[in-house]
Parts: structure tokens; sequence; C-alpha cells
């Protein structure tokens, strides 16, 4: 018997140098480094000059360390929101930004300071030396845009694309005037005003706190109950000479105490109580034992588990009502001075039955509450505790000894054994202390540090006063909410109820890095307006940066119309947010960048972002130009461990952007990061990772097939009526992932366009039409009308896939673009594609498809235990009743990969091994193969067109 030929070498088996091992880590920079040398950014705005526009404007990250893995899911889909809208035609520029003023630099720039042993600048007052905080602001500058440039280059190797030649920095003198510009429109049109409230104060950083930079945290803190002496009660003359009293968990108010708020509507009861004799051994010397009390009558249960007196019998009840006109004294009255004031009773709708004694104590400098209710009964704040949170040394309590006037946030300040209520014990007003009570309470999110209520100087922009041109901040800010679109929509109610219920802006820091409030204020508290002055400093500003308000301009900025000496200038600065909230005016507005303009069409940041970024300039814009600057904000969540758990150091559950580029790819980064429901938090880990690395792959070697079947290809499919049936269903899938994919990029639904296409790769193509056709692409013949067909719709597939990747894996589809156009231009350069409006009967073939899977099941076992190798082998009997009309037994084995397909009246599918040869080209067994190695009736001329041509 003479030996058979082998026929591999006349199969037409793909071609391509495609690597299927990518080799991201090491190929990606240098693609990153030719589109720099290219200026690729520069030739995208070129070629859409004239189209529509889309605005993103890029909210500014701090410029304060290396990129988090936050950062890279956040840029990584402003970029995908940017090149999807350049892939629609648009011009939509990528003008990146920075916010670079504000206290996290500053306190790094200090600890630089200490560590060197130099002094700190002193920032007010007599002692203020200009020279040295200037000093301190260039190595604020310094710092800052060292991290700049640091994280502008991190970015760009995650493959986003923007004007990384010209970003915007809040700390540009042109953006640090508009910022200035900004405040003065607000100080001409009079919104601003210098007042006394209390704010959220950092005693560790020494500056007032937006909400925004404050975090909360579940803490343990000490309750004391305080008897405060009744010493006039027109109403309730028998109260005279007992007590009320009160609960707190913030005993360092105490010392400024002003006043005693109760329910009007609250129900008192006033009873004698004594701690139980079995129980006096536990109570510390000087606690009080024994008294009658007035206390909330819902509160009595309360009051005596928590201080151990066991209450008799009310001597009478009454109604808050009954309270007006009461008068106690502090417990430290016999200090004098402050101390000596009576406290008056004042009437408080915010006092509940919730917790406490229903009777609150009011401190208006160290709470919002007692400072509204007491400044309407015309008693003001002291301010008796400093900067650092410890008291005046004038001051009568705790002010003039060093080792008690620790700051008001130390613990031990605070505790059962501290000199507060040490000294409350030792004045008899001390009913009960423990350190025991379990709460959130607000953290700098930068220190870690708590923070206080804390009522000083501070310039504030009013949320409820009538602005010009009509409505209130409040107002507008409500009204311009109810207009934005909202992705994810739960945003809206997010954003709009912490504006609701806000209070006034506070804009002043009592920092050194920063913008510096450009008023000059009078005596008697008013400020300058007078847009001349304005202009002038404005103008020295842009041409000199913040530094140019200086004692040694006063007279020029003033000019001849006012007298310096009747002008103090203001030196807070701006609260960072107002800086951020003004982005919008120095990028959008100034003509720095001209392809952009004002508004924006979307925002995007993640969701802590409602009451940072997207708030404060939602504000700003509001009082300047009466509506938002955005038509549209985009929030994402927060990135998680993948077990769920916040990301900490010291847990060690950190993923390092950084470290991923240098193991798996940028692009493997993106592709995790549009794969994840980012509207929610979500996880990465290295799990998760290799996970995405697998998906990444199958793209990968669906691109890699595609160059190879597409070798040398040129040509097309001819007239629309020439394109076979499975040619037709799958442009038709084409078109209809086309509409899907467009809806999803309109509804920034990352997740669901790189599913799609993920889906369609894996399933449509490689595991359905492919796995088909290659039979076809591998044996027919060059003139094949089948075989031109296939490769005329893999050439539309490609230039399909590859634009609708590119947005995604940026680098691999440079790769894949340029191997097969060496010479053809950046792939993100192109617009998205033209897709055929070809339609087929979906239904037919979703029928044909769930056959074609019982099918595979079917043979399965067969393949499993060895009867067969491959469904090539197989002889198949199907329901006829399952198999959709249209299809012959010939078609039908050719798309279900078998030997033959034949109909039966049985409704389970039957596999039996198949007693037809084998041709040696194509491997199929076929009645017109003679014996196996023969050729079949298809394979035989293409082998001997090939021989003769050779």
């Amino acid at each position: 018997m003479s030996e058979k030929r082998d026929y591999r070498d006349t199969v037409f088996l793909p071609k391509t140098e495609f690597p299927m091992k990518a080799g991201l880590p090491a190929k990606e920079p240098g693609i990153a480094a030719q589109w720099e040398s290219e200026g690729l950014y520069r030739q995208l705005r070129e070629s859409r000059a004239g189209r529509e526009k889309f605005i993103f404007h890029d909210g500014p990250p701090y410029a304060n360390g290396d990129m988090h893995i936050g950062h890279a899911l956040n840029h990584t889909l402003k970029d995908m929101v940017c090149r999807t809208q350049n892939l629609l035609g648009k011009d939509a520029p990528y003008v990146p930004g920075w916010d670079c003023h504000g206290l996290p630099i500053e306190w790094k720039v200090e600890e630089l300071y200490r560590k060197e042993k130099k002094e700190k600048p002193v920032l007010s007052g007599a002692n203020r030396d200009e020279a040295a905080v200037f000093a301190f602001r260039e190595e604020c500058r310094a710092y800052a845009q060292h991290w700049v440039d640091v994280q502008r280059e991190q970015l760009k190797r995650l493959g986003v694309m923007a004007d990384w030649d010209r970003p915007y920095l809040t700390m540009q003198k042109e953006s640090e005037a508009i910022i200035v510009a900004e405040l003065m429109k607000l100080a001409e049109a009079g919104v601003l005003y210098r007042g006394s409230k209390p704010v959220m104060w950092s005693p560790v950083e020494e500056t007032a706190l937006a909400e925004a930079e404050v975090e909360y945290e579940d803490i343990v803190s000490t309750q004391i109950d305080v008897a405060f002496d009744v010493i006039e009660s027109p109403n309730l003359p028998e109260l005279v000479g007992h007590a009320v009293v009160i609960w707190t968990t913030t005993p360092w108010t105490i010392p400024v105490n002003q006043a005693l708020a109760y329910g009007p509507d609250v129900d008192y009861v006033f009873f004698y109580a004594s701690i139980a004799a079995d129980k006096l051994d536990t109570v510390p010397d000087d606690t009080i034992a024994a008294g009658k009390f007035l206390v909330a009558k819902d509160l009595v249960s309360a009051f005596e588990a928590r201080t151990g007196f066991l209450a008799e019998d009310p001597e009478w009840e009454c109604k808050g009502s009954d309270l007006s006109g009461t008068v106690a004294r502090h417990p430290m009255h016999h200090l004098g001075g402050f101390y000596a004031r009576p406290r008056p009773f004042l009437p408080g709708d915010f006092v509940t039955t919730d917790s406490g004694t229903g009777l609150v104590h009011m401190s208006p400098d160290h709470g919002e509450d007692d400072f509204e209710l007491c400044k309407e009964h015309g008693i003001g704040p002291q301010f008796a505790v400093m900067n650092d949170g410890r008291y005046r040394d004038d001051w009568e309590w705790l002010g003039a000894s060093d080792d008690r006037r620790r700051s008001v946030i130390n613990k031990p300040f605070n505790s059962p054994e501290g000199p507060i209520c040490s000294d409350l014990r030792e004045a008899g007003a001390l009913l009960a202390a423990s350190e025991d009570y379990q709460h959130s309470y607000p953290h700098s999110w930068r220190s870690k540090a708590k923070v206080i209520f804390r009522c000083t100087p501070q310039w504030f922009v009013p949320m409820d006063k009538e602005l010009a041109g009509g409505g209130t901040l409040r107002e507008r800010a409500m009204q311009a909410i109810a207009d934005t679109r909202f992705v994810p929509e739960k945003g809206r109610n997010r954003l709009g109820s912490m504006v609701a219920g806000r209070p006034d802006w506070v804009l002043s820091r009592q920092r050194a890095w920063g913008v510096p409030i450009t008023l000059f204020v009078r005596n008697d508290g008013t400020y300058l307006q007078d847009a001349q002055v304005n202009a002038r400093i404005v103008a020295a500003v842009g041409e000199h940066g913040m530094d140019a308000w200086s004692e040694a301009n006063k007279a020029a900025f003033l000019g001849d119309a006012h007298d310096p000496a009747e002008f103090e200038m203001v030196t807070d600065i701006l609260d960072v947010w107002f800086d951020s909230g003004c982005t919008h005016a120095f990028t959008l507005e100034s003509g720095r960048w001209p392809e952009l303009q004002w508004p924006a069409d979307l925002y995007l940041e993640g969701s802590d972002q409602h009451r940072g970024w997207f708030q404060s300039s939602l504000l700003e814009s509001c009082v300047t130009r009466g509506r938002a600057p955005f038509d549209q904000i985009l929030t994402h969540g927060f990135t998680m461990a993948s077990d769920g758990r916040k990301m900490s150091k010291s847990l060690g559950n950190t993923v390092d952007p950084i470290k991923v580029m240098e193991t798996y790819g940028a692009d493997i980064i993106r592709l995790w990061a549009l794969s994840v429901d980012f509207t929610e938090d979500h996880r990465i880990g290295d799990e998760i990772l290799k996970g995405v690395a697998d998906q990444y792959r199958k793209l990968r070697n669906t691109f890699r097939y595609l160059l190879g079947a597409l070798d040398g290809f040129i040509g097309d499919m001819g007239d629309a009526g020439e394109i076979p049936e499975l040619e037709r269903y799958v442009l038709a899938l084409l078109a209809d992932l086309d509409g899907k994919l467009r809806k999803a990029v309109d509804d920034y639904d990352f997740n669901t366009y790189t599913r799609l296409l993920s889906d369609f790769v894996n399933e449509d193509l490689s595991a359905f039409y492919f796995d088909i056709r290659k039979d076809s692409l591998y044996c027919d013949g060059p003139d094949s009308t089948k075989r031109n067909a296939y490769r005329t719709v893999l050439d539309l597939l490609f230039h399909a896939l590859v634009r609708w990747a590119a947005p995604v894996l940026v680098f691999t589809a440079e790769e894949v673009w340029q191997s097969r156009y060496p010479d053809g231009g950046s792939v993100h350069l192109l617009e998205w594609p033209a897709v055929p409006g070809v339609t087929a009967d979906g239904a037919k073939w979703t029928q044909l498809r769930a056959l074609r899977e019982k099918v595979t099941e079917a043979i399965e076992p067969l393949r499993r235990d060895k009867v067969i190798r491959s469904g090539l082998e197989a002889d198949v009997v199907v329901p006829a009743s399952a198999v959709p009309e249209g299809f012959s037994d010939e078609e039908l084995a050719e798309l279900f990969i078998t030997a033959s397909v034949t109909r039966g009246d049985s409704d389970a599918v039957t596999v039996t091994r198949t007693s037809e040869a084998k041709c040696g080209r194509c491997w199929r067994h076929l009645p017109s193969v003679a014996e196996d190695g023969d050729l079949c009736d298809r394979c035989e001329p293409v082998v001997a067109q090939m021989d003769a041509a050779q």
C-alpha cells in the first residue's frame, strides 16, 4: 500500500506576525512615546476641528503623591468618555488639571520644616512676616509641581490621551487671578459677609474645614450629667434652690456655657433622687449623692441607669413652656467674672427626648443650634478656645495653668479624672461621669484628628440671601440640580439633600498656601467695594501670582481715592474648594484653551465629590452665573479590596496601579475599570486581575485570528444578493451591536459597552461564526464565493471591532491597527465604523444555535470516552421539529461541524461514529472520499489547481 500524501502545505492557514503573547509592560511605553513624538492629541484636535463639540471638564486631582488605584479608575473613565465622543466624530478635548493649593501640601511642607528645624511662618497678626510666608509658599509650590509632574507621567503611562503639555493648575498665576476675579464678583455684589459662626475647626491643623474635608469615625467619649442650680423661676418658684440636669458628651464645652435650652412641649418632672446605699462606695468623693432634680419625664429611667440615682415619685410635673424666665447659675460661678453671670433658660425647638435629660446646655461658641438660639436672645460667643484647641491664657477657668490647658480634643482632658470633671465634682455639680459613650464623630480626613465646632470670625457666602437677578443661592442651586442629568440618577438626591440642608458657605481658611482673600476691611468690619481697586488687584495677581497681595502694594491697590490707614488687608486665604469651584471659569471661559466652551457637557468624579467639587462648582457658578457650570454629572463608587473591605496600607490589601502596569500592562487596568459596575463600589485583587487578563487574551486572540485570516485580502463580497445566509446573519448581529454600543456610550454605561464587545467576540464570533467558517477559510479555493464572502465579512468585523475596542484597549488597538496598516496612521484618529444595515431572520438563527448547542452536548460524552475524537467523526440525528426552515442536511452538518446530519422523529439528539472515510486535506468524513487520506470532491480540484500552478 502506497504512503498517503501530506496535504498540510495546501491548507490556507492564517498568517500573521501579530504575537499571541502580548508583552504589554514592555510594549506599551514605546507606543506611548510614539504618540507623544507624533503629537497624536494635536492631530486629533485638528481632525475634529469644526465638529459638534462635547466638553468634558476634568475635576482636579490633588497634587500630593503617586497615582493610586482610585485615580486609575477615575482617569480611565474620563479617557473613555472623551475617546468615545471623539470616535463618534465629535470634537471632545480633554484638558487635564490639578488642584495645587491647600492644607495637605502645606502639611507636608511643615513636616519638612520640622525635620530641618525651621520656624513655620506666622500667618496673621502683628508678628506676620510676609517674606517668610512667601518663602513658605515657594516650598509648597515646588512640592505641588513635583507631584504634578509625577502624576502626569503616570497618567500618560495609563494611556490617557489629553493635552498634557497644557494642563491647568490652580497655582498658575492666570488661574489665581481668575479665582481672585471670581471672589471680587461676590464682593462687588455684596454677597460676602464676615461673621462669627461655629464652623468645623481642626485644632491640629489650626484652620476651619469644609464638610468635604471631614470624615466620621466611631469613637468612645466621656458622658457627664451636670447639675445647674436654679436661682430664679417666676412660673415654678418651688424649683429655686434646686437643680436641673444637663447631659453632654463634650465636657470641654462646659467652660463656655452661657444658657440652658428646654423643649417648650416637653413634659418635665421634679423629683428627689439619691444613690443607693450599696453603691455609695463606688462614687468618687465630692460627687453629689442626693438631691432634687428636674429632668424630662420620658428620660427619668435613662437618667437612673446612667447615673446610678434612684428617683422617687415625682413631686410635680410641668410643661417646658413653664420654664420660661427661669435662670440658673453656672457650676463654676464662684470663679466670678464670666461665670458669675446668670444662665437663662431659652426655648429650643431642637430639644428632644431622644437622649440625655431633655435640657441642653448652650455654648454658642461650639454648636450651631447653640449659636443661633443664643444669638436670638442677644448672647454672643466668647472665643475662649484658641486656634490650637486650648483655652485663652486669660480665661478664668483652665486658662492660667499650663499643665491643665491641654487641647480640648485631648482624651484625658475630657476623661472622668480630667480637670473639667474634677473641678465640677469639687464644685458639687457632677452627678455622673463615665467614659463609655459610643458614637460617630467628625475627624479631619488629613490629620485623622478630631475636629470641633468653634466660633471664629470667617468669611461666608449666604445660602438664603436674595441675590441680584432673583432667588437665593440655595434656590438657584436646587433648580440647577433639577436641570442636571445625573448618572446614576441617585446622585440627584444625594447632592440635593446636601445643598438643601447646608449652612452658609465658609470661604476663609487661616493658612498660607492658597489664594488670598483680597479684601480691604474698614474698622467697622465692612469691606471696600471698588471695581477699579479690584481690577488692579486681579491684574497684579495675574502678573505676579498670589504674593502680589502684599502690604508693599497696599497703597498702589487703593490708589488716590482711598486712605490706606483706614483699611486692613485680610490675611486669610480662600477655602481650596473655592479654588476648585472656579476651575470652570479659568478653563472653559478664559480663552486659554480656545477649543473649550462654557458650560461643560459633563463633570465626572467619585461620589464623595457630591459634597466636594460638584457642590463647590455648583455654588460658585450659581451665585456668579445663575446656573450650574455643567449639564451632566457622572459619579463612580470606590475601589475596594477583593474581599469587599476598604483598602488600607495597615491591612496590606492595597493594589498599586503602577505595579499592575509593570506586571500586566495598562490595558489590563483599563479593561478592569471598564468592566466593573463603577457606579457602585467595586473590587480589585490578584484573582480579579487574572480573570481580566484572561478576558483580554480572548480579545487579543480574536484580533490575531482576524489579522491572520485577512492576510493578503483585497476585495469584497460583491452583490448583496450573493451574501450567504450565515454572513447575512453575522452582519445583522454586527448592526445590532452597533446600536447597543451607541446607546451604551450615550448612557455612559461602559461596563455594558465592554461586556457587549466581549460577548460578541467570544460567543457570536469565536465560538460560532469563526468555528463554522474555518473549514471554508482553510480549504475552499481562492475563487470560492463562500470563502471570499467570509473574508469580506471578516474585514468589516476587523474595522468595526478595532475602532470599538480602541477606547478600551488603547495600546492593543494601536498595535492591531498598525500590524495591518503600518502606514495607516493611528487608530485613535478614526471615527465610528460604518456598519452595513443588513437584516436577517434572527428567530430562525436563535433556534438553530440552540439546536447546535444540544448537538455539541450530545457529542461530548462520546468524545470524552474516546469513541470519537471530534464532531467531524459524528453522524448526528436531530429532531426534525427542532430544525428551522431553509436548511439542508448538508448545511446543518457544516454548521454543526459534524460528518452528517439527518432528521428523525425522536425528540432527542443521537450521535454515532461515522463510517465514512476522512479527507486527507480537510479531515471531513464524506461519501465522496474512497478511503482515509484521499481527497473529497471539494479539495481535489483545489489541490490540482495548486499543483498546476507550481
